[in-house]
């Protein structure tokens, strides 16, 4: 009996470790990808960067230089690009008032 509890516990804490958080961080690809839409920065699984210019079902026109649009599979956007207002430099860097 004791030994059943052990069992149990231990795929509990299987459950709560590794299973729980990977269906949580699939659902959240499946929801950045259905909410994909014409204009959005994002970068591939393959580390390409790009704009979409159009979505035709799974398949993205995605711009990723002036004037080069490539196909794209849906399911290969890795993520959106957040945008920050201004890029953050270390302070004195490329100051040409403050030589190092």
């Amino acid at each position: 009996m004791n030994s059943v509890i052990v069992v149990v516990l231990l795929v509990a804490l299987f459950w709560l470790l590794l299973v729980r958080p990977q269906r949580r961080q699939a659902a959240q690809q499946r929801e950045l990808i259905a909410s994909l839409e014409p204009g959005d920065e994002i970068v591939s699984a393959g580390g390409l960067y790009g704009v979409i210019v159009s979505i035709d079902g799974d398949e993205l026109q995605v711009e990723i230089a002036d004037g080069l649009v490539v196909r794209m599979a849906r399911g290969a956007v890795a993520g959106l690009v957040e945008l920050d207002e201004e890029p953050e430099t270390a302070p004195g860097a490329d100051d040409p008032a403050n030589p190092s």
